[in-house]
């Protein structure tokens, strides 16, 4: 019986992906029905005009793929599932409708950006296809429109073996037939699929700073913890794990501050920088420091050599309300009350992008904000900031406000808030793999501690208790 079975659901798949063909029964003949003779001076009918044949056979159980960007797409049971592209979290698509043109080769998917509500189009052109990077030919010819990426262009080819749902659905086994006595609850859900796959090539960090619950700085590498200073803010590890700096309040009532270096191997600190200084930055290869010091009553942002902290100099003398660490080896990223700023070396910004356009209509900016590049993408940001209208039912801090993380993508002007809503979290920071992001947030009676989640928005999990995380390797 199960072999009759697989067979049976064998036969009907195979007329899905056969576009166009629709299965053909044995009708017993009959006679043709007799018409009776139109009336005497009775109009005629006219001959229905015939139009293009319609079925609602098309292509699923599809993979697709391109170059330049890299890219591919997921056309599963119900049409299309997820857009993937390297350096980019998975896009989740809601499958509209689709569409076959008068040729029956050609189809259009329409869809949306289940996070942005952008519209997509997917078009998939049967004839042989190449990537241009190997020898293999591909069925179908596939073209993703996506209202704010672009174009993508590649191909593709049915293969239903990667699609798990198809898989159990036509590889019955007795254990998973269900008992309609016994089964019922277990029925309503068996066409519930993730089309996320679950993240786990990932590198926990091996070295991390923190403020434990008594606003303690705490130095870890692996199993080994240090305290670094009974107080301080604004910590930044290097990307070895070995020094860390940090700044420290030197009144509680005035404005005077030392950005201080310490060493974990000797646990000995020295005093880098004093004065209206803050938010210092390792450069990717710890070679130079970054930081914010206050000239002629405005924030510029000045640097110098690890080893030669007397030889500070400004790079951008322009007013600046937040420093955001190091975009490349020669490039820093900053920002005003109005623009982020990528800095070069020469003190001339790079490029200037509106925080309007970053932060969109939900999130208001302030100077506390965080602004984080992707270690392995430079196009991809991690920003941490409030809202303007909490969420209804989000949780609050002691000035009424939720703080949240969402990502936004430069180049495509796409924004995907990240944080969960029953979440109130600050200072999050991206993994050295890219993959994670760890973020501090508030708990019971104001307790805070640092949790992770991965940026598909999956896997939140408590990672320590504490604050301020900052991650060196």
């Amino acid at each position: 019986m199960i072999g009759y079975q697989r067979i049976v659901l064998l036969f009907l798949a195979s007329t899905i992906l056969q576009p166009g063909t629709a299965p053909r029964a044995q009708a017993p003949a009959q006679k043709p029905a007799q018409t009776p003779a139109p009336k005497p001076n009775a109009p005629v009918p006219a001959a229905a005009v015939a139009g293009p044949q319609q079925t609602r056979h098309y292509p699923i159980l599809v993979v697709a793929h391109g170059n330049e960007p890299s890219w591919s797409l997921r056309l599963g049971m119900k049409g299309p599932e997820r857009l993937d592209r390297v350096g980019y979290p998975p896009l989740v698509l809601e499958s509209a409708d689709v569409a076959r043109d008068d040729s029956g080769a050609v189809w259009t998917y329409r869809a949306k950006d289940s996070a942005t509500g952008a519209a997509v189009s997917i078009k998939l052109t049967r004839e042989p296809c190449s990537d241009g990077m190997s020898e293999d030919k591909y069925t179908f010819k596939v073209s993703v429109e996506h209202a704010q990426i672009g174009t993508l262009n590649g191909c593709g080819q049915s293969s239903p073996d990667k699609f798990p749902e198809f898989r159990k659905k036509n590889q019955l086994d007795p254990a998973d037939t269900p008992d309609p006595a016994t089964d019922k609850d277990k029925d309503k859900d068996k066409d519930k699929f993730s089309v996320l796959e679950p993240i786990t090539k990932f590198a926990l960090p091996a070295a991390v700073a923190y403020l434990d619950a008594t606003e303690k700085v705490v130095v870890s590498r692996g199993a080994i913890r240090k305290t670094a200073a009974p107080a301080g803010s604004e910590l930044a590890l290097s990307h070895d794990g070995k020094k860390l700096l940090y700044t420290r309040s030197e009144s509680k009532t005035g404005p005077e501050r030392t950005i201080v270096l310490y060493d974990y191997d000797t646990g000995r600190s020295k005093d880098l920088v004093t004065g209206l200084v803050r938010e210092a930055f390792w450069s990717p290869d710890d070679s130079r420091i970054a930081f914010l010091k206050n000239a002629e009553q405005k924030w510029e942002i000045w640097n110098f050599a690890v080893n030669e902290p007397e030889k500070a100099a400004v790079l951008y003398s322009g007013d600046i309300a937040a420093l955001h660490g190091w975009a490349s080896a020669d490039t820093v990223l900053a920002s005003d009350m109005q623009n982020a700023y990528w800095i070069g070396a020469d003190g001339r910004p790079q490029q200037a992008v509106s925080l309007k356009l970053i932060y969109g209509d939900k999130f208001q900016v302030m100077s506390s904000d965080a602004i984080r590049v992707n270690p392995l993408n430079p196009d991809l940001l991690l920003v941490t900031a409030y809202y303007k209208a909490t969420p209804p039912g989000a949780p609050v801090d002691a000035m009424g406000l939720n703080s949240a993380f969402f990502l936004y993508e430069v180049k495509a002007k796409r924004q995907v808030i990240l944080c969960p809503t029953d979440i109130w979290a600050r200072s999050a920071e991206w993994s050295r793999d890219g993959l994670q992001i760890y973020f501090s947030q508030l708990g019971p009676k104001a307790t805070i501690a640092t949790n992770r989640i991965f940026w598909d928005g999956t896997g939140v999990k408590r990672y320590l208790t504490g604050s301020g995380l900052t991650i060196g390797k």
